[in-house]
């Protein structure tokens, strides 16, 4: 199963990744956490990533569209994948539609985590108190949201064109939410 998990910044995509994970047997490919291992690794790309980062900006497509191309010629990716924090913009959706093509690994689903933005902004506070990840600040998280609200938020309707968009509640109980993740059916 190839899927892409789309929602604002805290909707909760990880945490479904990471169970899809488990349920699917596929990796579990999140560019946020591709982005901060460079960052604590203190890579080039790392360092000037987490000036962006901390800024509440958004990191290059090209950078991130050369992590993401490495990362699915590796031999766990080979059966399927759950992508969480990429695409973000409809530069990155074409470009992904194009990689995907050029090495035989169509999407099957399109998942939107639908949550509101005051429950968002909740739970970032919780998990930047648990953890301490500065984009998780809540004036940061502000700016990722209306980032997204701006960038991201067409990308649903490139998707919904491409008829492999499926909108689900990001909120509540998380077995039933996965339950319905894992049953999203593949695109025709």
């Amino acid at each position: 199963m190839r899927l892409v998990l789309l929602g604002a910044p805290g909707s909760g995509k990880g945490t479904q990744a990471a169970r899809l994970k488990a349920v699917l047997g596929v990796p579990h490919i999140s560019t946020g956490d591709m982005l901060r291992a460079a960052v604590a690794a203190g890579t080039a790309m790392g360092l000037k990533a987490k000036a962006v980062m901390e800024a509440g900006q958004l990191v290059s497509d090209d950078i991130l569209l050369g992590m993401l191309e490495e990362r699915l010629a590796q031999d766990d990716a080979k059966a399927g994948f759950i992508l969480d924090g990429y695409p973000r913009n409809l530069v990155q959706a074409d470009a992904l539609d194009h990689l995907l093509a050029k090495i035989g690994q169509p999407l099957d689903a399109v998942i939107k985590l639908e949550v509101p933005n005051t429950a968002i902004i909740g739970r970032c506070e919780i998990r930047f108190e648990a953890e301490g990840r500065a984009d998780d600040n809540p004036d940061t998280v502000r700016k990722r949201l209306a980032i997204y609200a701006e960038q991201t938020a067409p990308v649903d309707d490139f998707y919904a064109r491409l008829g492999t968009l499926q909108a689900d509640d990001g909120g509540g109980e998380l077995d039933g939410a996965t339950s319905r993740r894992r049953q999203a059916p593949p695109s025709a």
